[in-house]
């Protein structure tokens, strides 16, 4: 039990402060990108996913899912690909919509993932659907959402499409360092007779969270009108 407790409490460690700063655009990160040239594009969107806390729930929910690093692999690889996609494309296409109403969507992603661990399609009789589909589509939406915070900062007029690569960079180095001791953390608890346990509490977490930053987005789209 107390081994189980540790677990729990390392993988909640990990995700607080990601819960706690999430990844909104800051006047300091508009500094650094005037200040700092293309680097500076890498080092705030490396910082942007490892303060986005929803986007990293559902990455933790399909490792969850997951029993082997080649599958862990293959379903991150396409979720990188979906958000690379809308990410890099919508970017440069100046293509955005309402940040709420993007964040409410993920937060979506978020329940669905916990509510498919637990096995909540079955329980209603329904057949799940295609889970790399489904990862790659959540990819498109998740990449959105990143396009519509970059396009929140003053990019200027110079050499914008390797700004957008620069952050997307900086995205995907942000990915797998979060990725690393997420995947860690799973793989070790899986060892243990506790997992089946820390496995639902973990992914009711997830539906809880879902819900709950669904219906903040929610709340902040009919507000901020």
């Amino acid at each position: 039990m107390w081994l189980n407790f540790r677990v729990v409490l390392s993988f909640a460690l990990i995700l607080a402060p990601f819960i706690g700063f999430a990844h909104d655009v800051s006047s300091a990160d508009q500094e650094i990108l005037r200040n700092g040239g293309l680097l500076a594009y890498v080092q705030v969107g490396a910082t942007h996913m490892l303060t986005g806390y929803d986007h990293l729930l559902f990455l933790a929910g399909v490792v969850f899912y997951l029993n082997s690093f080649k599958d862990i692999l293959k379903f991150i690889t396409v979720f990188t690909i979906g958000h690379c996609v809308t990410l890099i494309g919508a970017t440069y296409a100046g293509i955005t919509a309402n940040e709420h109403l993007v964040d409410a969507v993920i937060a979506l992603s978020v329940l669905y993932k916990g509510f498919e661990n637990l096995g909540g399609f079955e329980k209603l009789n329904l057949k799940s659907p295609n889970l790399l589909f489904m990862v790659g589509l959540f990819g498109l939406i998740h990449g959105f959402g990143l396009s519509t915070r970059l396009q929140s900062f003053d990019m200027g007029e110079d050499q914008i499409l390797a700004k957008i690569l620069c952050f997307n960079l900086g995205v995907e180095v942000g990915q797998v360092l979060a990725l690393i001791p997420i995947v860690a953390i799973i793989t070790l608890s899986r060892k243990h007779k506790q997992f089946s346990a820390f496995y639902k509490a973990v992914n009711w977490y997830l539906v809880l969270v879902g819900i709950g930053l669904f219906a903040y987005q929610l709340y902040g789209y009919f507000h901020g009108h």
